[in-house]
């Protein structure tokens, strides 16, 4: 089995954040419910989850830019 080096790791997760980023940024936008079980979140969470995930894409694009 082949091991990914840092850079495709790297370049992976951070795009995996930049789709959940988008999908948080579409729920705003559009003001789709999140709901799971009982639990409604409200859109503030979504502002939140849009900062945090947006952060961390732009970090790990960052490394992968730098690693290798």
């Amino acid at each position: 089995m082949k091991r990914l080096d840092q850079k495709t790791y790297n370049t992976i997760t951070a795009t995996l954040f930049l789709i959940i980023a988008a999908a948080h940024l579409l729920r705003i936008i559009f003001g789709w419910p999140a709901q799971i079980g009982g639990l409604t979140f409200p859109l503030w969470a979504s502002w939140l989850a849009l900062a945090i995930t947006g952060g961390l894409a732009y970090s790990g694009f960052r490394l992968s830019a730098g690693a290798g």
